[in-house]
């Protein structure tokens, strides 16, 4: 039953995890500027992803996302006994390592100190709330149920976090650099999303659910939302590199 049952969570991930907005990240060209949102508190919106306009709140976001990956990184790393979900967290670790020590090089550069975001929204309140509830539970999950949670909370998670930064590049109006390192996270997220989509089609051909990540038809897929996310999100959205 319990096999089953993971096998289901698979697949509805597999059918909900098109590439669409990661796509749309690296096509600068065809995106549609994002809109400030002054009636929200100084936020900025793309395709129903929220972001805040003030730097310093939005620098904050970035690093709690970061800590939040190497922490599940890290648990994957404990958890699980899977070689391609062990290989995918190892990779998250030394990528979101590598990011963060840029973002806090940066911040300290313009003198900001950054704190644990506070909800600026009941939408974001949630999501951190049940972000902090994903990890809790991955601290317990051990084996193919701990693969199968990790591996669709981290598409999830990137999906998120792409929408964000697509929302501060689009409207935020960052220049020097702050849009140098918003391009390339607009660059690098859509490749740590399809790592995460590729693993977790391997975990569903493994079960013999769904479809692989390597063989399906990506762009032709809608992406729609995803609920609840994991990892390192920020804030509301419509839905996860």
């Amino acid at each position: 039953m319990k096999r089953t049952l993971h096998g289901i969570t698979l697949a509805a991930v597999l059918f909900t995890g098109g590439v669409s907005l990661a796509q749309s990240a690296t096509s600068p060209s065809t995106m549609p500027a994002a809109k400030p949102m002054g009636a929200k508190g100084g936020m900025l919106e793309y395709k129903g992803f929220m972001a805040p306009s003030d730097e310093k709140a939005f620098l904050e976001r970035l690093h709690h996302i970061n800590q939040t990956e190497i922490l599940q990184a890290q648990l994957a790393q404990k958890n699980s006994q899977n070689p391609d979900v062990k290989s995918y967290a190892d990779n998250m670790m030394k990528m979101h390592t590598d990011a963060d020590q840029k973002l806090m090089t940066y911040a300290t550069g313009k003198k900001l100190k950054l704190a644990e975001p506070k909800p600026m929204d009941e939408m974001e309140r949630k999501v951190m709330a049940a972000t902090k509830a994903d990890t809790a539970k991955l601290e317990v999950l051990k084996g193919p149920p701990f693969d199968s949670c990790y591996m669709a909370g981290q598409v999830a998670a990137h999906d998120m976090a792409i929408g964000k930064v697509m929302a501060a590049q689009q409207g935020m109006g960052a220049t020097g650099e702050m849009a140098t390192m918003l391009t390339n996270l607009t660059q690098e997220l859509p490749q740590h999303r399809k790592m995460a989509y590729d693993t977790l089609g391997k975990l569903s051909s493994a079960m013999g659910v769904g479809g692989s990540g390597d063989t399906m038809d990506h762009g032709s897929m809608n992406h729609g939302s995803t609920g609840s996310s994991t990892g390192g999100t920020m804030g509301g959205g419509s839905k996860t590199k």
